[in-house]
């Protein structure tokens, strides 16, 4: 497919959903990782073959639940752990404002520098930030 069409993106949304519905538990957490590790190589061979950006969305946990201060770090971590991590070359957190105002926040990346950008979603899509 992607020979005989020009695509400029792939979009993956919940990344690690199948896999965590697929492995459950502690005891198939080694082939969880194996296979989502080979899954996102496969992505990066298409981005790499086809020069096509890919996004992937993925699903966080609540970290910290140790009872440990509160300002220990960040509040939710991704699922996938390194196998994630180490896949991502810019990593970009969503989370809802006030109304229909949204926040991305750039976590990690190596070109870009951390920082909030704000933008609307109306009835006419992606939208300026309201006020």
């Amino acid at each position: 497919m992607m020979t005989e069409s020009r695509f400029a993106v792939v979009i993956v949304d919940s990344a690690t959903a199948l896999f965590r519905s697929e492995y459950m538990g502690r005891g198939e957490l080694a082939a969880r990782q194996n296979y989502l590790g080979r899954f996102l190589r496969s992505l990066q061979r298409l981005a790499d073959e086809f020069g096509v950006g890919v996004v992937i969305t993925n699903q966080v946990v609540q970290a910290n639940l140790d009872g440990g201060s509160m300002f220990a770090g960040p509040s939710v971590k991704p699922i996938g752990g390194n196998i994630m991590a180490h896949a991502s070359t810019t990593r970009i957190q969503l989370r809802k404002g006030r109304g229909d105002t949204r926040i991305a926040k750039i976590m990690a990346s190596p070109s870009l520098p951390e920082a909030d950008a704000t933008f609307g979603i109306g009835p006419e899509g992606v939208t300026e930030a309201k006020d």
